[in-house]
């Protein structure tokens, strides 16, 4: 991170912008930080830097979603993108325009400038012992945050984890110190996975176990975080007992019969689903905004008649589906952790690690919430029916499938391809065909590392990854 970048954190701080429309979490996000937090000094201080809205909820990296193959854009839609959005859609050597920034990887490290001036300055506050808890919840979720920043981060500029490699794989560099003269140094993959497990585990018992704002961390987060990291990394064994913490905290699934859609989104408020609430601001307007996307045919053709999936999900604009259904009220662009995807982790692991039946079972339990019901003789009963597998790959197979179904334009298909990659029964070659142009992305390929800014490669001569 560069020096310049510590006068932009000052101002997201200073002038946070609200957008939560609930009574409650507006007052929370309105109460602004003021002059004190140039010299925080007190636990309200550094409370208030955590509440910095525009900076910790609306700026997860979008570089991923852009360049997944769950959608394909028209030539004139394409040629509307900006440079970066149009380069990132065909997996292009060079993506951003020559000496920018770029906010897939200086929004994170804005995050982590904060994290650790609230890690560095909560030590010498004076805690009374009535104001432990607090200062508690303050250290976990400047930790989970910091986590979740460094995770975003190596997910989008690292190789995928491969455990031949990874000792040797050049990760992000883990910056921990709020010292902006410190120089940048790639830490390896295996040490940025280290360090992210490390700080959820000792943020995990000083947060709550429901957050009282759906945008702030818990330990219900913390446990779906660790789920997500284990996932990555093939520790399935790990990545099942965090998921299944996080689902013995909170485990509500909607019926979509009974939701209410909004026009871009699966409600008009918080989801009860919704775990801890982020978005993508990178990917809100010129791909995923209205009748911009169009959703891939084969995907679309997947969902049942009676899935509800399919309605809610997506409208039909000239022939084609595009998608509306997001957890985010507000925009398409949900990156956060609802419980639905937990069910999945669950799900998966529990397949992977053969114990089909209870794999099928929370599969099941989620997708009998999204079928339709009908009314026969005036009882309702829904349409569907238990889905079944033969074996533990041919249950792998279906949660997979409906993995990709059900988390759909939430930043989570990137993160899939670049796992499942590993494995050549489930590897895929991306296509993009533009005006008589065809592109294409073959599993494990080095592009599934995103291009650091060349900035931060001029200011602190780490490495580049290659294209």
């Amino acid at each position: 991170m560069k020096m310049s970048n510590s006068i932009k954190i000052i101002l997201t701080i200073l002038f946070a912008i609200p957008f939560l429309c609930c009574k409650k979490q507006d007052e929370f996000l309105d109460a602004k930080p003021n002059d004190a937090l140039a010299i925080p000094s007190t636990l309200a201080d550094l409370q208030l830097m955590l509440q910095g809205e525009s900076l910790f909820v609306g700026n997860d990296p979008a570089l991923g979603e852009i360049g997944s193959d769950d959608y394909y854009l028209t030539p004139s839609n394409y040629n509307n993108l900006y440079v970066t959005e149009l380069n990132a859609y065909t997996w292009a050597k060079q993506i951003y325009t020559a000496g920018s920034d770029d906010e897939n990887w200086t929004a994170p490290y804005n995050q982590v400038y904060i994290t650790n001036i609230i890690l560095e300055v909560l030590p010498t506050i004076s805690v009374s012992p009535g104001e432990q808890a607090q200062a508690d919840q303050i250290k976990g979720s400047a930790l989970f945050l910091r986590s979740l920043s460094f995770y975003n981060l190596v997910q989008t500029f690292a190789l995928p984890y491969d455990s031949a490699t990874s000792g040797k794989d050049p990760g992000i560099p883990l910056r921990m110190t709020s010292n902006v003269t410190v120089r940048s140094v790639r830490a390896t993959v295996q040490q940025c996975y280290d360090q992210i497990i490390t700080d959820l585990k000792t943020a995990l018992p000083l947060l709550p176990v429901t957050a009282t704002y759906v945008t702030m961390p818990s330990r219900t987060a913390a446990n779906a975080v660790l789920a997500r990291i284990y996932m990555a990394v093939g520790n399935y064994a790990e990545a099942f007992k965090y998921a299944d913490a996080s689902l013995g905290m909170y485990n509500t699934l909607m019926d979509y019969n009974t939701i209410v859609p909004g026009p871009r989104s699966i409600s008009t408020t918080f989801p009860a689903e919704d775990i801890l609430h982020r978005r993508m601001p990178g990917y809100d307007t010129n791909i995923s905004g209205d009748n911009i996307a169009i959703i891939d045919s084969i995907l679309y053709r997947s969902y049942d008649d009676n899935d509800l999936r399919k309605s809610i999900f997506f409208s039909i604009t000239d022939g084609f589906p595009y998608f509306r259904g997001s957890y985010d009220y507000k925009s398409y662009a949900f990156s956060g952790i609802a419980t639905d995807e937990v069910y999945l982790m669950r799900a998966e692991c529990n397949a992977r690690l053969g114990n089909t039946a209870a794999a099928m079972k929370d599969l099941n339990d989620l997708l009998k919430t999204r079928w339709k019901t009908q009314t026969v003789n005036g009882v309702p009963q829904s349409t569907f029916v238990d889905y079944t597998a033969s074996s533990s790959e041919d249950a792998l197979r279906k949660i997979l499938m409906e993995r990709r179904k059900e988390l759909i334009f939430r930043g989570l298909r990137w993160l899939d391809l670049r796992r499942l990659n590993k494995d050549p029964r489930f590897a895929v070659t991306l296509v993009r065909n533009i005006a008589g142009t065809q592109y294409t992305l073959p599993p494990n390929d080095s592009r599934y590392a995103w291009p650091i800014p060349d900035t931060e490669i001029l200011a602190s001569g780490m490495e580049q990854n290659p294209r």
